[in-house]
C-alpha cells in the first residue's frame, strides 16, 4: 500500500480555508429554504384546492430534479432566457438552487409538524380571544417547529453534503480545493479522503449541536 501520510496531513491546512464557503452556502440556503418551506406549509394548511395543487407540483418538481441538473438550469439556462441574470454569480446560483430544492422537502416536514399539534389548541386559542395570527405565532408554530427540528436538522446535513455540487459551476469550496490539489499532486486517494474527513467532522460537530438543542427544547415548560 502506497499511502503518502505526509501529503495526506498537509492537505488539511490547504483545504480548511475553503470550509467557510461551504458553510456559507449551506447556512444561507437552509435559512431561505426554511422561510419558503414554512410559508408553503402554512398556505397548504388552509386547504385551498388550487393553492394546494400548485404547491404540490412545486414540491414534486424540485424534489424530483437532481441538484446538479437544477443548478445547471439556474446558472447556465436561466440567463439565456432572462438576460438580466447573465451576471449572476455561481455562489448565488448555488444558493438559489439549494433554497428551492430543500424548501420542497422542508415544506412537507413543516406541514407534518403543524399536523402534529392538537387542533383543539387552535380552537381554544380562538375562543379565548386570540386572532388566528396570534394563535399560530404563540401556540401552534412554537410546537410545530420543535417537532420538526430533528428532520430539519437532517435536511441541513444533506444540504451541507449536497453543496459540493456547487463545484461544477466554479464555486471555490471544499471539493474544488481538493480537485485543485489533485491537479498537481495526482494523489487522489489521500486528497479526497482528507476532503471527506472534513465533511464528516463538520457533520459530527453540527449533529452534536443539534442534539444539545433538541435536548434543551424538549425540557418541560421550556421558554
Amino acid at each position: 500500500m502506497n499511502f503518502n501520510v505526509n501529503y495526506f496531513l498537509s492537505v488539511f491546512p490547504q483545504i480548511l480555508p475553503y470550509l467557510p464557503v461551504t458553510l456559507f452556502i449551506a447556512v444561507v440556503s437552509i435559512l431561505f429554504a426554511m422561510v419558503l418551506g414554512l410559508a408553503i406549509a402554512l398556505l397548504r394548511n388552509n386547504k385551498i384546492i388550487i393553492v394546494d395543487a400548485i404547491f404540490s407540483l412545486f414540491i414534486s418538481l424540485f424534489r424530483g430534479i437532481p441538484s446538479v441538473v437544477l443548478l445547471f438550469i439556474i446558472y447556465y439556462g436561466l440567463p439565456q432566457i432572462f438576460p438580466v441574470l447573465k451576471h449572476m454569480g455561481a455562489t448565488t446560483a448555488a444558493i438559489i438552487c439549494f433554497s428551492l430544492k430543500y424548501s420542497a422537502y422542508l415544506a412537507e416536514i413543516f406541514r407534518a409538524g403543524l399536523a402534529s399539534v392538537d387542533p383543539g389548541q387552535k380552537e381554544a386559542g380562538l375562543t379565548s380571544g386570540l386572532s388566528t395570527i396570534q394563535v399560530y405565532r404563540n401556540i401552534i408554530l412554537p410546537q410545530a417547529l420543535v417537532n420538526a427540528l430533528p428532520n430539519t436538522g437532517n435536511m441541513f446535513i444533506s444540504l451541507l453534503k449536497d453543496s459540493s455540487v456547487a463545484f461544477f459551476v466554479g464555486v471555490q469550496e471544499l471539493l474544488a480545493a481538493g480537485k485543485m490539489l489533485t491537479a498537481s499532486s495526482f494523489l487522489y486517494f489521500e486528497t479526497y479522503l482528507a476532503v471527506g474527513i472534513v465533511y464528516w467532522l463538520t457533520v459530527v460537530a453540527y449533529s452534536w449541536i443539534q442534539k444539545q438543542l433538541e435536548r434543551k427544547l424538549s425540557k418541560p415548560y421550556y421558554r
